[in-house]
């Protein structure tokens, strides 16, 4: 994009700003499938909330009790229509559970985002407009192909892959992407006894340690554990109390949030997925008000699949530290 062009857009979106300003403030509702403590949504609330408060928007973020939970996710974007909001942003992480409330919003002209996760057919399954969000099975390919560098160059290898969320769309396609490079693989090195297994592995911390400890227990060689969210944090901790050092099991996974970052920098963790959670908050407000003042259309927004190792760290700890990451 050239220079010019870009201060034309941002001379446009000020001006589209100002008006908005001026006007009734725009009422956004933000539906997720997370509950409230899990921190990688506080970078994902505090995009939301920037960009509302850049322009005057009157902006309501609502999690779930039960982290995960469809109906209750579902519950709360049937009370947000009933208010008849300006627009929608939610998370779709079950292909049919939410195509009759996002059909019924978008009929009654409410605009609807995809933000974080979204149906597996995109815009083919359901009526949202835009979405704004990883592509999950890139991230998982990449994730795996990147911490395969870092295994036994020789030998059996046997790899453990934690579904955070069965059934799911975010979890179930990472996890695929996961064991799609580890098929290739073992289709590569037919002699080498390459192997895998899938487990539930939960959305919780204590969860996650608890299962995969007891796995690895039973299965002492296990080289390596996936996890689709960031909960092997909670498996680096099983090792360090077992005293195995740092590297003898690789842990890899999604998102930066601060144990992760500390678990890099002990050694624990080797590569993590970034997904730009801030830009999930953010963009989404900014997508509505131009559709709202200029009548741009919302558009998919792929925030990325970036690796990050533990020399990243320091860098990233800054910026979530400033809640940006």
């Amino acid at each position: 994009m050239t220079k010019l062009r870009k201060l034309a857009i941002a001379a446009l979106l000020a001006t589209a700003a100002s008006g908005a300003m001026a006007q009734d403030p725009l009422d956004i509702v933000f539906t997720v499938h997370s509950g409230a403590s899990n921190t990688f949504w506080q970078a994902v609330q505090k995009g939301y909330e920037d960009a509302c408060a850049k322009i005057g928007a009157t902006c309501q973020m609502v999690y779930v009790q039960t982290d995960g939970s469809i109906p209750e996710q579902v519950a709360n974007m049937e009370a947000a229509l009933a208010r008849s909001p300006d627009a929608l942003i939610t998370s779709i992480v079950d292909n049919t559970a939410f195509d009759d409330v996002i059909q019924r919003a978008r009929d009654a002209g409410v605009i609807v985002i995809a933000s974080n996760v979204d149906d597996l057919e995109g815009a083919a399954g359901n009526a949202r407009q835009a979405f704004i969000g990883q592509g999950f099975e890139p991230a998982g390919y990449g994730l795996a192909r990147a911490q395969w560098a870092n295994l036994p160059a020789e030998g059996p290898i046997h790899v453990l892959v934690g579904v955070s969320g069965p059934g799911q769309n975010w979890s179930e396609t990472r996890a695929l992407g996961i064991t799609n490079y580890i098929d290739e693989m073992i289709a590569a090195n037919p002699d080498r006894g390459i192997t895998y297994e899938k487990i539930d592995s939960g959305l919780d911390l204590a969860v996650v340690a608890d299962r995969v400890g007891a796995y690895l227990s039973a299965n002492p060689n296990t080289n390596a554990y996936f996890d689709t969210g960031f909960w092997h944090a909670g498996v680096a901790g099983v090792l360090r109390d077992r005293g195995v050092p740092p590297g003898q099991v690789l842990l890899a996974g999604f998102d930066l949030v601060p144990i992760v970052l500390d678990e890099m920098e002990a050694g624990y963790i080797q590569v993590q997925v970034d997904q730009q959670p801030f830009m999930q908050g953010f963009m989404p407000v900014m997508e509505i008000y131009q559709s709202k003042t200029v009548g741009l259309a919302p558009v998919d927004i792929n925030t990325g699949e970036a690796l990050v190792y533990p020399a990243d760290v320091p860098a990233i700890r800054e910026m979530s530290e400033m809640g940006l990451r």
